[in-house]
C-alpha cells in the first residue's frame, strides 16, 4: 500500500496540479468520504506532585478534505468544564496553491455555554471557523487540556464515521502510578501496542493505521457498542511508600460517590413539602401505595431540567430548594424523592446508573464515566422498585426505557451498597391490543376499534398527544398512529379512557373508513383482513453492518371481526400461519363462525438489541408473515 501511496505522489508532481498529491490519493482510496483524518494523535501525561496527580492531555488532529462539503466543516467547536480545563489551543486552515499549501491561521475564538447532559456537566464550547477551508484544503487542531480530576480519564477510540489514516495514543505515567485497561470492540482490530519503562516512567502506547470509516445506520445502538476504544483507569498510585487505591474496584468509585452525597438533605423537611406528603398520602394503606403517590406528584410536579455546575453535577441539590423551584435535573428529582420518602417513614436509596448509551458494567469500568444518570430505588424485599421522576407517565412497576438491563449502584449506608440489574419489562406489559370490527360497503370498509394501550407504548403516545390540544390535532394523530389498510384511512368519533391514569391502560374507541380496499368481480368480493402489516417495520436492510436497537420489547394484537353482508357466503379463507425464533413471534388464525370472519394477528418483539446475524433471523421470520399479508378471503354471492 506504501508503494501505490509513493507511486501516486510522484505521478502528480509531475504536473502543476490543482490540489496536491495526497489530495489524489485519498480522493481515489476513499471514493465516498468527505473527508479523511490523516493523523490524530493523543498524548497524556500522568505525574504525581506533591502526592497529587497532576493530568495533562494534548490532541493532535488533522484533516485532508475531500469534497465541497468543506465549507460545512469550517466551523468547529470544542468542549471543555471545570473537570477538563483547556490550557492551549491552535488551528490553522492550509490551502493548497501553486504546488504547497498555504497556512491561515485561526485568530477568533469564542466561549459559550454548552449545557447538554443531565449528570456532571457544565460544559463550555470554544468556537472558531476555519478560514478558507475548501475541497482539497486542510485542517490542522492542536490543543492541550488539564484533567483536574483523576477519575476523569476519557475513553480513547480507534476509529470514526470517517477513515483515519494514522491513529496513535500515548501515555506517560509516572511508575508509581497504576493503571488499567478495558478493551472494547477491538477483537477484529490490528491495534499495535506497546509498554516500555525508562527514567522512572512508564510509557503506553497504541496505534492503528488506514482504518475504514465506521457507517452510521438508523436505530444503531451508541457508538460505544460499535467503535474500538480503551478506557483508561487509574486504580492506584503509591505516596511515601503507602499505596492509595482510586478506582480499582467498584468500592472505591462508591466511596468517593458517597462522600458527595452524605450531607444532602440533613435539614427537617420544608413544612409545607411535609404538608403535601400528608395530604397524598392521607388514605394510602401501605408503604407501597405511598410511594406510589408520592412518585406520581413527582413526574407531575417537578419539572425536568439539566444544569449543572463542578461537582454539582454530582451532588443533588436540597429537596427543600427543589420543591420551593418545582424543577431539578435527575439527581434533584432523586433528592426529593428521598425526602418525600423520609417524611412518610420510608427509606428510599440513591441511585446511581448508566443509560443503555453506556455499555459497560461496574466491574469493567469503576470510574464515573459508566454512569450519567441517578434515580431512586425503594427495596421491598426481594423486590426493588427503580423510580426515575424525570420523565411523566411511567408506572411505578416499570423502570425507565433507557435503564432496562442496566446495573444500578444502590446506596445502603457509609460504607454498603449493592449492584442490581434492572430488569426489562416483557413485550406483553408494552401491548397495543385492538378488536375491530368492520363491515364491507361498496368498496370500502367501515368499522369501529377499541385500542388499549399499555406500559411504554402507552407513555410514547402520550408524549406525543401533551402538546395536541385541539379536536382536529388528536384526530390526525390517531389517524396516523392507528392507521389501517391504506392512507385512505379516516378516523371519526375518537373517545378516550383513563388517559392520564399511570396504573391504566389508554382505551381508544372510535369509528373508521378506508376507501377502495374491497374488490367486486362478478359475484364474488375479495377483502384482505390484514389491515395492520406492523411487521414489516421491524425488517432490516439485508446489507445492514451494525446492531439494531429498541427501546423497549413490544407486543400487537389485532383482532378483526368482518360481518358477511347479506346474500354471501365464504368461498375461502386463507390457511392460518404461525412462526417463531428467539427474537419475534407472529401468528394469522382466520375463523369462520355463523355469519362473520374473525382474523386475529399477533406479533412478539422480544429483543432490545439485535447483532447482524440475528437481523437475518427475523427478517426470514418477517419474509413467512409477509406472504400471510398478501391472502384474502373469498365471498361469493349465494345461488
Amino acid at each position: 500500500m506504501r508503494i501505490i501511496y509513493v507511486f501516486a505522489l510522484l505521478c502528480s508532481m509531475l504536473g502543476y496540479g490543482q490540489y496536491a498529491p495526497e489530495y489524489d490519493f485519498f480522493r481515489t482510496k476513499y471514493p465516498n468520504a468527505h473527508s479523511v483524518r490523516l493523523n490524530q494523535e493523543t498524548k497524556v501525561y500522568i505525574k504525581l506532585n506533591n502526592g497529587k496527580i497532576d493530568i495533562t492531555q494534548e490532541e493532535i488532529q488533522e484533516d485532508l478534505y475531500l469534497d465541497e462539503n468543506a465549507t460545512h466543516g469550517s466551523k468547529k467547536s470544542l468542549n471543555f468544564s471545570s473537570f477538563f480545563e483547556l490550557e492551549s489551543i491552535e488551528a490553522s486552515s492550509f490551502v493548497y496553491e501553486k504546488n504547497k499549501y498555504k497556512e491561515a491561521k485561526v485568530g477568533n475564538f469564542k466561549e459559550k455555554d454548552d449545557l447538554n447532559s443531565s449528570f456532571y456537566d457544565d460544559t463550555k464550547s470554544l468556537n472558531f471557523i476555519y478560514p478558507n477551508l475548501k475541497k482539497g484544503a486542510k485542517s490542522k487542531l492542536k490543543y492541550a487540556t488539564k484533567v483536574k480530576n483523576p477519575r476523569f480519564l476519557s475513553p480513547f477510540y480507534f476509529g470514526d464515521f470517517y477513515p483515519i489514516k494514522n491513529n496513535k495514543i500515548t501515555i506517560v505515567a509516572d511508575k508509581d502510578i497504576t493503571l488499567a485497561f478495558q478493551k472494547f470492540n477491538t477483537e477484529n482490530v490490528d491495534i499495535t501496542f506497546s509498554k516500555e519503562e525508562k527514567k522512572g516512567k512508564v510509557f503506553y502506547t497504541w496505534q492503528l493505521e488506514d482504518v475504514e470509516a465506521y457507517e452510521y445506520e438508523k436505530d444503531a445502538p451508541s457508538f460505544k457498542r460499535i467503535i474500538p476504544h480503551i478506557v483508561p483507569m487509574i486504580t492506584s498510585y503509591k505516596v511515601d511508600d503507602k499505596t492509595v487505591s482510586l478506582l480499582k474496584d467498584p468500592a472505591d468509585l462508591y466511596n468517593w460517590y458517597y462522600s458527595l452525597v452524605k450531607d444532602v438533605n440533613k435539614d427537617e423537611g420544608d413544612a409545607q413539602l411535609i404538608a403535601v406528603v400528608n395530604e397524598i398520602t392521607a388514605d394510602k394503606k401501605s408503604d407501597l401505595e405511598k410511594i406510589r403517590a408520592i412518585y406520581y406528584w413527582t413526574q407531575k410536579n417537578i419539572k425536568y431540567i439539566a444544569f449543572e455546575y463542578a461537582l454539582g453535577g454530582f451532588i443533588p441539590r436540597e429537596a427543600n430548594s427543589v420543591f420551593k423551584k418545582k424543577y431539578g435535573d435527575c439527581k434533584d428529582n432523586s433528592s426529593i424523592l428521598y425526602k418525600m420518602l423520609e417524611i412518610a417513614g420510608i427509606k428510599g436509596n440513591l441511585t446511581w446508573i448508566g443509560t443503555r448509551s453506556i455499555p459497560y458494567s461496574y466491574n469493567e469500568v469503576p470510574t464515573p464515566i459508566v454512569d450519567n444518570h441517578m434515580i431512586l430505588s425503594y427495596m421491598d424485599g426481594d423486590q426493588t422498585y427503580f423510580l426515575d421522576a424525570t420523565g411523566r407517565f411511567t408506572p411505578l412497576e416499570y423502570p425507565s426505557s433507557f435503564i432496562q438491563g442496566k446495573e444500578a449502584l444502590i446506596s445502603i449506608d457509609a460504607t454498603n451498597y449493592v449492584i442490581k440489574k434492572v430488569p426489562v419489562v416483557p413485550a406483553t406489559k408494552n401491548a397495543l391490543v385492538e378488536k375491530t370490527t368492520i363491515d364491507i360497503d361498496d368498496k370500502r370498509i367501515v368499522g369501529k376499534s377499541e385500542a388499549a394501550i399499555s406500559g411504554y407504548k402507552k407513555r410514547d403516545y402520550l408524549y406525543g398527544l401533551e402538546n395536541e390540544l385541539t379536536d382536529e390535532k388528536i384526530k390526525e394523530f390517531y389517524n396516523y398512529y392507528l392507521r389501517k389498510g391504506s392512507n385512505k384511512f379516516l378516523i371519526e368519533n375518537i373517545v378516550e379512557h383513563n388517559k392520564y391514569d399511570y396504573d391504566k391502560n389508554l382505551i381508544v374507541a372510535y369509528d373508521f373508513s378506508v376507501d377502495d380496499v374491497v374488490k367486486q368481480l362478478g359475484d364474488e368480493i375479495y377483502v384482505n383482513l390484514n389491515l395492520n402489516k406492523k411487521i414489516s417495520n421491524f425488517k432490516t436492510k439485508k446489507d445492514r453492518k451494525n446492531e439494531i436497537e429498541y427501546d423497549y420489547k413490544s407486543h400487537y394484537s389485532y383482532t378483526t371481526t368482518l360481518n358477511i353482508p347479506d346474500g354471501f357466503e365464504v368461498s375461502y379463507v386463507p390457511e392460518n400461519l404461525a412462526v417463531a425464533n428467539d427474537y419475534l413471534s407472529s401468528s394469522i388464525t382466520y375463523e369462520v363462525k355463523e355469519r362473520q370472519i374473525t382474523y386475529e394477528h399477533d406479533i412478539v418483539l422480544d429483543f432490545l438489541i439485535a447483532d447482524v446475524a440475528q437481523q437475518k433471523e427475523v427478517n426470514s421470520l418477517i419474509k413467512s408473515v409477509e406472504k400471510g399479508y398478501k391472502e384474502i378471503i373469498i365471498l361469493k354471492k349465494k345461488k
